[in-house]
């Protein structure tokens, strides 16, 4: 097993000028018989660099490694499942639930090459971190010991390695109906709020929540796309939309930048790159969080 640790070589940034050098550890098992891996047995490393996963250094350890398992910088999410990709690893990697809505992920997703883990699938997850590490974040507790958490929300496993739930089916119980199932403006597909309600007598193609990744079975469900406007994918957009004019719920209105938000709120015009589903009420068009598009394979 082999472990890499990431040294920033700005001494005054996020140091404590107590190492000069990225480290990474190198286990090859027990020898002495103790069953556990004591500090002898585990060889420690200095990188020549900073230890970035990037670096020559790193992908010359990747390139040995049979599966890698990490917490990878959220923003640079893409990049990392990208180099993993590239060099035809097994992995398994924590990551934020939205990084299901970035192009280069969503087209592994479709294509079967990448999924979400088992273990997580709901809620948020605490993450330890070093007792002088400063809580700024909304959500973080220390415990009797004096042990730091922070929470973060929305985290999920993305992973490349098959488990036996996956291919368990969803159980479905709801029949279609128009007034429960209203059809987007400007995609063929019907909106479906909860993954636990999709309907199971509904033929064509339907908009589930990006948390139906969480039960996705790919011999239950064929994905067809994601909304926002993607051609790429089997499922595209049925018409464009330009010159955004937003109308908030107390009758003002905005245009331009500030009305191609993601929100509740209603549009008169729509923004391109987004959609929507029809309010009846209003007259207006109200727009919604991604939704991923998908027909059921079995009917």
């Amino acid at each position: 097993m082999i472990a890499t640790c990431y040294k920033n070589q700005q001494m005054d940034l996020f140091s404590q000028h107590d190492c000069e050098k990225a480290i990474y550890l190198e286990y090859e098992g027990d020898k002495n018989n103790n069953k556990i891996p004591d500090t002898e047995e585990i060889g420690i490393k200095h990188f020549k660099g900073d230890g970035d996963f990037r670096s020559d250094e790193c992908i010359k350890l990747l390139k040995q490694a049979d599966i890698v398992l990490t917490n990878p910088p959220f923003s640079l999410f893409r990049e990392y499942v990208t180099q993993l990709v590239e060099y035809d690893k097994k992995f398994l990697i924590i990551g934020n639930m939205n990084a299901i809505t970035y192009k280069e992920t969503f087209k592994l997703i479709k294509e079967n090459k990448l999924w979400l883990g088992a273990s997580i699938h709901s809620g948020d997850r605490e993450f330890g971190v070093p007792k002088d590490y400063p809580l700024h974040a909304a959500s973080s507790r220390i415990d009797e010991n004096g042990n730091k958490f922070i929470r973060v929300k929305g985290v999920r496993w993305f992973t490349n390695l098959d488990y036996k739930e996956r291919h368990e089916d969803l159980i479905l119980y709801k029949t279609y109906n128009q007034a429960d199932y209203p059809k987007y403006d400007n995609y063929d597909a019907i909106n479906v709020d909860k993954t636990k309600e999709i309907p199971v007598d509904y033929k064509g193609a339907m908009g589930v929540p990006i948390t139906f990744m969480d039960k996705y079975n790919p011999e239950q469900f064929e994905i067809l796309g994601i909304t926002a406007g993607r051609d790429e994918f089997e499922c595209r957009p049925t018409k464009r939309y330009k010159n955004a004019i937003q109308v908030n719920q107390n009758g003002s209105t905005a245009n331009g930048s500030k009305a191609n938000t993601r929100s509740t709120l209603l549009y008169s015009r729509k923004p391109n790159g987004t959609y929507y589903t029809a309010d009846n009420v209003n007259g207006y068009l109200s727009i919604l969080y991604a939704r991923i598009l998908i027909k059921n394979k079995k009917l």
